[in-house]
């Protein structure tokens, strides 16, 4: 089993967002190995049909499986929402979606019951995160808004921009209409936006992120299979990207704060 254990977790995600998920998770579990791997050259995700969606999964899991890894995080709620049964079905490794983690934190932190989702046009649309909420907080009120020029921004590095705040504040304002006092970032794009979110919701709104809750599962799933690495060094990350290398690893560096060697392309059509 000690081959096994120093595998990979592998990551996937439309583009940069899921390094939101991939730096809690080194947080959690440092000595892990993990290879990313975010679809930046066809992102977005959110506004390409289910069926786009599933075969982009698919096509990225197949890749993963050929890295050798031991579990797979979707880290993108669009393919979460739209190909998890898919790519579950793909592979006997465990398989984990960012979306109910989400979810189930938001119902614990809501106190008045008022709960606001953004996230791109897919995953709103498939009505994944209300269903997944009332699993938790049946008498919940959810309030729901597509953001879907947050990927843009986030993905051209305007994380802090006078353009983004005027954008937030456009897409944003009816949920504090709604007077909710949680506010789930339902795209792993978007807590690279979380300081201005933040600063439009104002202090009494909770923000939450996904990527805590999936860390600890997939520790957690780790620990259950006996896979966890037990090696004292800190991991090896390898990074995929299916557009510009340059850019992933300006932005993805200037986010993980450090410079990312390992980056490499990879073009699947």
């Amino acid at each position: 089993m000690k081959n096994h254990r120093t595998r990979p977790i592998g990551i996937f995600d439309s583009g940069l967002g899921g390094l939101t998920v991939l730096k809690d998770i080194v947080t959690e579990l440092p000595h892990e190995n993990i290879v990313y791997f975010g679809d930046s050259g066809r992102a977005p995700y959110g506004s390409k049909s289910p069926e786009t969606v599933i075969r982009f999964s698919l096509q990225n899991t197949r890749f993963l499986i050929e890295q050798q890894v031991k579990l797979i995080v979707i880290a993108c709620n669009t393919a979460s929402s739209r190909a998890f049964e898919a790519v579950r079905k793909a592979t006997d490794i465990p398989v984990i979606e960012v979306i109910d983690p989400g979810a189930k934190a938001a119902a614990a932190a809501t106190k008045n019951g008022r709960v606001g989702i953004i996230g791109t046009r897919g995953t709103i649309e498939s009505g994944v995160y209300p269903e997944a909420i009332h699993r938790y907080k049946a008498d919940a009120l959810i309030f729901q808004k597509a953001c879907p020029l947050f990927v843009s921004l986030a993905e051209e590095g305007w994380w802090d921009q006078p353009v983004t705040r005027e954008i937030a504040e456009i897409y944003l304002d009816p949920l504090i209409e709604k007077n909710i006092d949680t506010l789930v970032l339902g795209c792993t794009h978007y807590p690279l936006l979380s300081r201005v979110i933040a600063d439009v919701m104002g202090s009494r709104v909770t923000l939450i992120q996904a990527g805590r809750e999936v860390a600890r599962l997939v520790k957690a799933q780790l620990a259950a299979q006996d896979l966890l690495n037990l090696s004292e060094e800190n991991g090896i990350r390898r990074y995929f990207t299916s557009d510009s290398v340059e850019q992933f690893r300006k932005l993805g560096g200037a986010f993980l704060s450090q410079t990312l060697d390992e980056v490499t392309r990879v073009d699947f059509e």
